[in-house]
């Protein structure tokens, strides 16, 4: 077991670790509240919608408080550089969730979903249905490593898996996207762009579960 692993089990209860929870619960429901924002804007549900962004906003403005008191955290506590280091990767890497999400939230604002055709809009959902369970693996993944490091890997894995399936539903709306001949340009283009954003949520999940196995494993 690494010396950063022992840390873990003999300092659960510092401000660091609170601080590392915190930040990943507080990101992965700004990813549920995207999942609801987009559903709304399907369903036409304008006031839900902003409701749902608004909580986004605000949540990655409280994550990106959250990434900064941990950084300060870590640049005065025990841990030896290189562990420092990696932890800090690690909280970056889950903020850049958060990051993404609210460059989502972005992008649907401008979006005009009522003329966006009905296929478009259920890929939409299962994207950010599967983008969300994305979300709640890495956590479950960091959490294991934070209390049962051995099991981390595996739930590392299933994030793995299921970005990949993301890639996938990502491959297939684009697909979808380029029939659509009658759409305007600029809603083309709107439309694109958050598939793209939604892509990236996932991909910045993997990128965390990465730094996890780098945890666990690379030293």
């Amino acid at each position: 077991m690494s010396e950063l692993l022992r840390w873990f089990e003999r300092r659960r209860q510092t401000r660091t670790i609170k601080l590392i929870q915190r930040h990943l619960g507080i990101t992965t429901a700004i990813v549920e509240d995207l999942e609801s924002a987009i559903k709304a804007a399907v369903n036409g549900e304008t006031k839900k919608r902003r409701d749902c962004v608004d909580r986004i906003t605000e949540g990655e403005k409280a994550a990106d408080k959250l990434r900064r008191m941990i950084m300060d955290e870590l640049s005065t506590g025990e841990l030896p550089p290189v562990d420092r280091e990696d932890l800090m990767h690690l909280t970056k890497r889950v903020d850049l969730v958060a990051d993404w999400s609210r460059e989502a939230t972005r992008i649907l604002n401008a979006l005009p979903m009522e003329i966006v055709p009905k296929k478009l809009q259920h890929a939409l959902v299962e994207m950010v249905e599967n983008v969300k369970i994305c979300a709640f693996n890495l956590r479950e993944c960091i959490n294991k490593m934070i209390k049962k490091p051995e099991e981390a890997l595996q739930a590392a894995d299933v994030v793995e898996r299921q970005e990949e399936k993301v890639d996938d539903l990502h491959e297939r709306a684009r697909k979808i996207l380029a029939e659509q001949e009658e759409l305007k340009v600029g809603t083309a283009i709107l439309t694109n762009e958050l598939l793209e954003a939604l892509e990236m949520i996932a991909d910045a999940c993997e990128n965390a579960c990465d730094q996890v196995r780098i945890i666990i494993i690379g030293r």
